[in-house]
């Protein structure tokens, strides 16, 4: 018996707290998120490519969609038609594309695309 015992590497053995022994997780507990997508995520990406169908329809606008400038809202203001863009006071807006007149095309957060008066904007 002492013949083994000489023969054995001696390895030090760390002592790991109770509590953090349940903490780990072996390799089949962890959750691997790589390459799921968030349900929201894919609901608003489905909802914005609605909207921008609608806005391409409603518009006739065949461009490619470059957001020019970014604008902050400076009052709320309700749409009266769909083609108006509902704001709301302090509301990030990007701006698409400059009309004749005193409108501008903007996209909201939502990914609603509409007219906003210049004098309702403010510019960075």
């Amino acid at each position: 018996r002492e013949k083994d015992d000489k023969y054995k590497t001696w390895m030090p053995k760390f002592r790991v707290a109770k509590e953090d022994k349940d903490q780990r997780k072996t390799s089949d507990d962890v959750d691997r998120k790589i390459f799921k997508v968030k349900k929201s995520d894919a609901e608003k990406s489905k909802k914005m490519e609605k909207e921008e169908k609608f806005f391409r329809n409603t518009f006739m606008y065949d461009k490619e969609i470059k957001v020019i400038n970014t604008a902050t809202a400076e009052c709320s203001v309700p749409s009266k038609r769909r083609v108006d863009l509902p704001l709301t006071a302090g509301e990030q807006l990007d701006v698409i594309d400059v009309t004749e007149g005193s409108a501008v095309i903007c996209r909201n957060s939502e990914g609603r695309y509409g007219y906003v008066l210049v004098e309702h904007l403010n510019f960075r």
